[in-house]
């Protein structure tokens, strides 16, 4: 399976800039989960932008939004 970077990059919300891995969701999920992390899509524009990707704030946000 062929990865669409561009197309993947541009629904990519990381604010992280300097972040190498954008638009290479294989490699961000790989990257996050070796932190017990999520990367930034699973999350709502206003809670990544705290860099809180913890799956505690994951299953915080969404149970909030219940």
């Amino acid at each position: 399976m062929e990865c669409k970077i561009d197309e993947n990059h541009k629904m990519c919300n990381c604010t992280y800039e300097p972040c190498s891995r954008k638009g290479k969701c294989c490699e961000c999920i790989k990257f996050h989960w070796r932190m017990k992390e999520l990367p930034a899509c699973f999350f709502p524009d206003d809670v990544e932008k705290t860099y809180d990707r913890s799956l505690g704030k994951f299953i915080e946000t969404y149970r909030q939004s219940r």
